[in-house]
């Protein structure tokens, strides 16, 4: 990436910050008009036309004005930068939101939603894809003569609730040696070590015997989609706002449900060896990602990284707003998450 002259800077911003603001093309008049850069419009627009010769800047169709690439930001979000640090207001509702999940998936949906409402674009929670996770806890509670709740609490405060269709004929007394055997085998084990065990009761009737085969095959299943990683997404319905994304709702909605239900966007947004990321159009390796920006950063249990909560938007971002607002937020999460299971 070139370095640019000061001057060549300064427009760069200028336009970035136009554009972002008004979603047009930006013209030198309105360079000269509104910022105090010492020269006339001409000198602008040569400047202008230098940039987009490399690659900077894009004009398009025929209107005279410019917008920034996906290079000019990527140089704007680099170099040129000032981070708006969130107000007291929406710190106080991230962290809110951040504290008040009983459990893991609760409270990055709560967060994930009051992040996306006070951006206006789409949020993103993942898990990271930890297949060494551990079960902390497990416990079985009948919910009457034919069904029963089986709770998983993992190490990353991550749980599940499954309901059970219990076999006829079991007694409290049964639910409760199940209960027992259900503890011992699963306590401390992985959700790889257990994706691929294999049940093992000793000394049960044949209905508790019955049922606990049940809630291993429901204990299996359960490690395997967890091993995969959880993804929550909030605010599609901002994407449909943008100006950009005018043109075809119906293309757009067809393309975040295809981004959502694979696993591109779980890739899109995870982890990398930068704890902070921004990701610009077509910097994405998919092609149904070089339309939008992704916003993201790391949440930690302790010292252990625990998965992702970004923003996806326009390429016509507010990166300046974006970014600290995700980093306020990782931390928030980071903290509430250390304090509950670390």
């Amino acid at each position: 990436m070139a370095e640019l002259e000061p001057r060549k800077q300064s427009i760069l911003q200028a336009i970035v910050v136009e554009y972002v603001s008004a979603a047009e093309p930006v013209a030198s008049e309105q360079i000269v008009q509104k910022y105090q850069l010492g020269v006339k419009s001409a000198t602008v627009r040569n400047e202008m036309a230098e940039m987009v010769e490399m690659g900077y800047l894009e004009q398009p169709h025929t209107s005279a004005g410019r917008v920034p690439s996906d290079l000019g930001y990527r140089y704007y979000v680099d170099r040129l930068i000032t981070r708006e640090e969130p107000d007291s207001t929406s710190k106080t509702k991230v962290r809110s939101a951040s504290e008040e999940g009983e459990a893991l998936q609760e409270l990055l949906r709560d967060t994930a939603r009051v992040l996306s409402r006070l951006t206006h674009l789409l949020s993103v929670a993942t898990t990271v894809r930890q297949q060494e996770v551990t079960i902390r806890h497990a416990v079985l509670s009948a919910l009457g003569p034919s069904q029963a709740m089986l709770v998983l609490i993992l190490s990353n405060g991550h749980v599940e609730n499954r309901m059970l269709e219990c076999p006829l004929g079991l007694t409290l007394e049964d639910v409760g040696k199940v209960n027992e055997q259900l503890v011992q085998a699963v306590t401390g084990k992985t959700l790889r070590a257990m994706a691929r065990s294999k049940a093992g009761a000793t000394n049960l009737n044949p209905a508790a015997e019955k049922l606990f085969t049940l809630i291993w095959s429901t204990v299996r299943s359960t490690c395997r989609e967890l091993t995969r990683g959880l993804l929550i997404t909030e605010g599609e319905e901002f994407m449909f706002a943008q100006p950009e994304f005018h043109r075809n709702f119906a293309a757009l909605n067809e393309l975040l449900t295809d981004l959502i239900d694979s696993d591109v966007l779980y890739e899109a947004v995870s982890p990398s060896d930068q704890a902070e990321l921004v990701t610009i159009g077509k910097e994405h390796r998919h092609l149904g990602m070089q339309q939008f920006s992704v916003v993201r950063h790391s949440y930690y249990v302790g010292d252990r990284e625990a998965g992702v909560i970004a923003l996806i938007g326009p390429t016509r971002m507010r990166y300046d707003k974006s970014i600290p607002i995700v980093n306020f937020t990782a931390k928030a999460l980071s903290d509430s998450l250390t304090r509950f299971f670390g």
